[in-house]
């Protein structure tokens, strides 16, 4: 399958079952929509799974990862070798991901979409949670040339699509999330949402993995730079992926895809994954409606991506990590809202008097 025809293949969700979830949540024994988001999370989880009793049953999170040329020209706080370092802590239980998908029961998919790291110091052989898919060892410093040519851009999508049917189909997955791994990829992040938003970058800027006040200032230059170098704010996402973007973000892309292609919801992380779902959703505006926001991040490009995207995040507590933590800490919410619909009764079943 290629990525036309992928794209192709996508159906919005039921408007039938939204319309029905939303007369089943006028019935519920509570005051009128009194559960608040979690009302209007259940009425979507029941358009998207087309049923009145929607049963969350395995999870997963799939962390692509990525390094960046970009980290050149000196945005970051951390050096490359981390992106490396940090996928050996995943695949060894260690990491910050690892120790709450474990209390969440979420699976962990590793995915190396385009690093620097060749991972010879890892026994990978029987690892079947860690996928080496690599584009290439890293995108090329976007300030000087594009960061991957457009069949990269599209296999970057293609890659995160085809790791994530292949896992949702073998593992039964009905929930998943999105995460991510890469040195410079919030600088990445910040030029899609500049280009895709037609944002300033002074606006779209964090710092990351906490930069002072000089690398802010760099790394608001070089998006800048790009900006005009390619005239991103007129270009196609697969353009704007290619020239400013990320082989994780683009696989992050293709794995949003492959939620929707699957009718089965997927949460949306922090900054890196939601240009993921900016990609996706030009790509497809149909993805949107299978797309919840776990959290808001504090990285200032998050809040004006989700408001493009019209998706209310679901938790907001200053988190910037990444690697898909908020969105797998949202999902015993998420899990709540399919329980609140679907096993608490109606006022005619529990012979409770409705108000006047």
């Amino acid at each position: 399958m290629n990525l036309d025809t992928l794209i192709n293949e996508i159906r919005p969700v039921s408007a039938e079952y939204f319309d029905l979830a939303k007369e089943r949540t006028s019935q519920l024994i509570m005051p009128f929509r009194a559960m608040g988001e979690i009302n209007s999370l259940s009425e979507k989880l029941c358009a998207i799974y087309q049923t009145l009793s929607p049963v969350i049953k395995n999870k997963a999170v799939f962390v692509m990862a990525g390094d960046h040329g970009v980290v050149e020209e000196g945005i970051s706080a951390f050096p490359q070798e981390v992106t490396g370092q940090m996928i050996g802590a995943f695949l060894n239980d260690m990491a910050t991901i690892n120790a709450l998908s474990k209390t969440n029961d979420v699976l962990v998919f590793v995915t190396d979409a385009g690093t620097k790291h060749d991972f010879n110091d890892l026994n990978l052989k029987n690892n079947n949670a860690f996928f080496q898919r690599k584009i290439n060892k890293g995108t090329n410093n976007f300030v000087n040339e594009k960061a991957m040519s457009l069949k990269e851009a599209e296999k970057s999508i293609m890659i995160g699509f085809e790791i994530a049917t292949n896992q949702i189909e073998l593992n039964n997955l009905n929930l998943i999330a999105t995460g991510d791994m890469g040195i410079g990829n919030t600088t990445s992040a910040s030029a899609i949402g500049c280009a895709i938003l037609d944002e300033k970058p002074e606006i779209m800027c964090g710092r990351g993995t906490g930069i002072n006040d000089i690398t802010l200032r760099k790394k608001i230059n070089v998006v800048e730079k790009a900006l005009q170098k390619y005239n991103l704010h007129s270009k196609s996402a697969l353009e704007v992926l290619s020239s400013v973007g990320g082989f994780e973000i683009g696989a992050i892309a293709g794995v949003i895809l492959s939620a929707a292609y699957h009718k089965i919801p997927v949460v949306i992380d922090g900054v890196i994954s939601t240009a993921g779902a900016l990609i996706a959703f030009e790509l497809c505006n149909d993805t949107k409606d299978y797309m919840i926001a776990g959290h808001k991040s504090v990285e200032p490009a998050h809040s004006k991506m989700l408001n493009y995207l019209n998706l209310h995040p679901i938790l907001d507590l200053k988190m910037r990590l990444g690697e898909g933590t908020g969105a797998v800490m949202a999902m015993p919410i998420i899990e709540s809202a399919a329980s609140v619909i679907r096993d608490v009764a109606t006022f005619s079943d529990a012979g409770v008097s409705d108000k006047e």
